[in-house]
């Protein structure tokens, strides 16, 4: 028996529970959790913007040690560090025969499965894979990474999506090159994460955007040069700190059609925007013929931050090592996980970077 967070059924409160574990089959490794972050995409799967089979234990983005491994396991032991992957790619479909393993068509089939039970009986699903806001879970061996050599394991768990996201959509869908100018619409977590990265990349000028004036100390420590609090004038504001072209590069975190909108028309001529939020289906967005052709603007969404984590995870230990990228400085609180409900309301009232669980 360990301690989970149990989403019941869509748009119901977390329930925090003891949950029947059972012990790693062929394939699978049973992990303590050392901390495991609460992701925006937590709170789109709790209340249906995201679907997946439920009751489930939520929690994709997290890090711990391994404590019993299945038959057929054998470059894992107990007490290796690792960090869960929640979107292992299988190697088989169309896209990962493109290489673009982060829009595996299999990704995410685990959700599906059964993985525990409730103390009542009740099957339970792994959210995204991986069911990290529990004491301990059981996962495919494909869904854990060694932990990098020197990554302490509660700063580790952030590597496990938003640093990958937020690295990811600066380094490999924007592609930004040095001396070139960013807006990052949302300070979160990923926001942070995004700001890092961009900084890494040697971006000239970086804009942070956010509704809280609040987040601006986060930004610049982050790396931004410039804070706008988000308006009806955001895009103008932005021309006018760029010479009046706008950005090379726009990267939207939030997932509402106003903030999309606006960071597409942040950009300049030819300018790229990624987007990499989360948004509903009621979120639209809409352009007329004459502007795109006109702009000639690049519009294209993120999914994982276009990563391969086996390939970039090393790459982000190598940045934390080297002192470029600072995982702690993503983290505004510390919770246990009676907190989690509490840091999705913080989420939507943007407040905040990232909520660590930490056990």
């Amino acid at each position: 028996m360990v301690r989970a967070a149990v989403l019941p059924a869509v748009g119901a409160p977390l329930e925090i529970t003891e949950i029947h574990l059972p012990d790693p089959g062929p394939g699978q490794v049973r992990v303590r959790l050392t901390a495991a972050g609460v992701c925006h995409s937590d709170l789109s799967l709790s209340n249906g913007t995201m679907r997946v089979p439920v009751p489930a234990v939520l929690g994709h983005e997290g890090a711990g040690t391994v404590v019993a491994v299945g038959e057929g396991v054998t470059h894992l032991a107990p007490g290796d560090g690792v960090v869960l992957n929640w979107a292992p790619s299988c190697g088989r479909c169309h896209a990962c025969g493109l290489g673009e393993v982060w829009l595996c068509a299999n990704a995410l089939s685990g959700s599906a499965d059964v993985y525990a039970r409730g103390a009542d009986g009740t099957d339970l699903h792994p959210g995204l894979n991986v069911a990290a806001f529990a004491e301990e879970t059981v996962v495919p061996v494909s869904c854990v990474l060694p932990l990098p050599e020197g990554i302490p394991l509660v700063d580790a768990a952030l590597l496990g999506c938003a640093v990958l996201t937020g690295y990811g959509a600066v380094h490999y869908s924007a592609r930004v090159r040095g001396g070139e100018t960013v807006a990052v619409f949302g300070v979160g977590g990923v926001g942070l994460a995004t700001l890092q990265a961009a900084r890494i990349a040697g971006a000239s000028t970086i804009v942070a955007v956010d509704v809280s004036p609040e987040k601006e100390d986060l930004a610049r420590a982050a790396g931004a040069t410039d804070y706008l609090v988000a308006s009806e004038n955001t895009a103008r504001e932005i021309r006018a700190l760029t010479g009046k072209q706008g950005v090379d590069v726009a990267v939207e975190c939030v997932g509402r059609a106003v903030t999309i909108r606006t960071a597409w028309e942040s950009t300049r001529r030819g300018g790229r925007t990624t987007v990499v939020g989360i948004g509903g289906k009621d979120q639209q967005v809409t352009f007329n013929a004459l502007e795109l052709f006109h702009w000639g603007r690049t519009l294209s969404g993120c999914v994982y931050g276009n990563c391969d984590p086996a390939r970039d995870l090393p790459v982000l230990a190598d940045h934390v090592r080297a002192g470029r990228l600072d995982l702690g400085s993503l983290v505004t609180e510390r919770i246990a996980l009676e907190g989690i409900p509490a840091a999705f309301e913080n989420m939507l009232a943007g407040k905040g970077g990232r909520a660590l669980v930490v056990f």
